[in-house]
């Protein structure tokens, strides 16, 4: 089985072209291969536009959270190394998220209280569930004691993916994400729109911002219109071949 792995802001992935190459049950291949949690729509679009599957530098990806529209840049070889996503537009209501409470009502800066302390937190929904913690400190925040707590909290039925958010600027924010059954990943594209909604919504920040990952930065663009657009990294690692004996 032929494959290439990416990576982009740090997560990565391992990419198989299904169209010149059969695998017998994907399902059980993928979870022998890889042991990540898997958010790479922007590795994607390098892959079929690198690998002559797509001769376009705009396409549409049929996801679990809907069709994506992205937009490619090229280097001077014409290789892509940026992709700016349409991310959809936030869902805020709570039965969108979904969360207790009354369904139609928001749940922007309210209290979450977990264990003995009480955090100010927002909660939306990018196509999954998230949950942003703005914190003073986000480099020395235990995020693996809280995110847990946080994710499996008796608010939120399906559980929630938690980000914790430091302020840099009205134009920048640090962020670090504890993704649902996955713990802490290096970045995460959802979580960073429902960041950048959550700090604009708030006050902290303009429209339009950069969010530094741990695993690299993205650029992020809220709308009046309601629309979201993020733009990352997307690189080819290495490529390979597993022998049959591995599958």
């Amino acid at each position: 089985m032929k494959f290439v792995k990416m990576q982009g802001a740090g997560n990565d992935y391992v990419y198989v072209d299904c169209f010149n190459q059969t695998v017998n049950d994907p399902v059980t291949v993928a979870q022998r291969v890889s042991d990540r949690h898997f958010n790479g729509v922007r590795c994607v679009a390098k892959y079929v536009y690198d690998h002559g599957i797509a001769v376009k530098s705009c396409l549409t990806v049929e996801t679990q959270s809907g069709v994506l529209t992205l937009e490619l840049f090229t280097d001077g070889n014409d290789r892509v190394d940026q992709v700016r996503v349409d991310m959809g537009q936030p869902r805020l209501c709570r039965d969108e998220i979904p969360m207790l409470g009354d369904g139609q009502s928001q749940a922007l800066n309210i209290p979450l209280e977990v264990e003995d302390r009480t955090f100010i937190v927002s909660c939306l929904s990018m196509g999954n569930p998230h949950c942003v913690v703005f914190v003073d400190d986000v480099d020395s925040f235990p995020v693996h004691y809280w995110g847990p707590l946080i994710e499996n909290h008796p608010q939120f039925p399906r559980r929630i993916n938690v980000e914790f958010v430091q302020v840099i600027s009205t134009t920048e924010v640090r962020q670090r994400t504890w993704e649902r059954g996955a713990g802490e990943t290096l970045a995460c594209g959802t979580g960073a729109s429902a960041v950048t909604v959550a700090a604009f919504l708030a006050g902290h920040t303009q429209r339009i911002i950069t969010n530094h990952l741990v695993g690299g930065d993205l650029q992020m663009e809220y709308h009046e219109s309601g629309a979201l657009y993020m733009t990352g990294p997307a690189v080819e690692v290495f490529s390979g071949e597993l022998p049959e004996s591995k599958l």
